[in-house]
């Protein structure tokens, strides 16, 4: 049994509880039988499958366990190449420790294992644009806007680049094609923002809660600009 494993039954032990009718420390019939149905899952005399691992890999994220995840992950994907939720969780641990190397060889599975739908031509595309790949980045968007036009988080993360890149008339284009037009002012408020250009962040700010008052995130946002520089809409 590996030590994830054993992790898992000590989780669900503890999980257990008592019911109101049995005495202190001691689990209900119910919690007795739920506890075997679960010991049975990790029984060694019995293999693993794919959903296992995975679910152990959900586990060991949960518990800010990273590399305990990988490994379940990996081990997901050796008994099942194309395990579509380890495929995306496991993408998405490499980025996050800046792996973009494995991370985008995972991403491009992903792409494989969904046929290639739009929201996976996303990740692949937010991925390379972390390892600063930006051009790949663009047709990766561009690919998964082509399968499915509406698909917002194409749509956003390429508007997105392209604000970034100062092409705010190119990215409004894009953003304004899935959001509302207050939704666009605050991302491209943020974007602003991030690049430390308070005072255009501000003003997209205010046109975005002129838009819809009641944005409260803009409100946030703009109250939490410097003081002097802030103009009440």
């Amino acid at each position: 049994m590996s030590k994830t494993q054993v992790f898992l039954l000590i989780g669900i032990m503890l999980a257990a509880g008592c019911s109101k009718d049995e005495p202190p420390g001691q689990m209900s019939t119910a919690d007795q039988m739920r506890l075997k149905s679960e010991k049975d899952k990790f029984d060694t005399n019995k293999p693993l499958n794919a959903e296992t691992h995975f679910a152990a890999g959900q586990f060991a994220e949960g518990n800010g366990d990273p590399d305990t995840a990988i490994q379940q992950y990996q081990s997901a994907l050796k008994l099942d190449p194309n395990y579509k939720g380890a495929l995306l969780r496991l993408g998405m641990l490499y980025a996050s420790q800046q792996q973009y190397p494995q991370a985008i060889e995972i991403f491009q599975r992903f792409v494989k294992a969904t046929d290639g739908s739009a929201s996976a031509y996303s990740d692949l595309g937010f991925c390379l644009e972390l390892a600063g790949r930006t051009d790949d980045a663009q047709s990766a968007y561009k690919t998964g806007i082509a399968q499915d036009p509406k698909n917002q988080p194409c749509r956003v993360n390429y508007g997105l680049l392209l604000a970034r890149s100062g092409k705010i008339a190119e990215a409004t284009a894009q953003l304004q094609t899935v959001l509302t037009p207050a939704q666009v002012h605050y991302n491209i408020a943020a974007v602003f923002e991030g690049q430390g250009r308070t005072e255009q962040a501000k003003s997209e700010y205010q046109a975005a809660l002129q838009l819809d008052p009641n944005m409260t995130d803009a409100q946030a946002r703009l109250k939490a600009l410097p003081p002097e520089q802030i103009n009440t809409p």
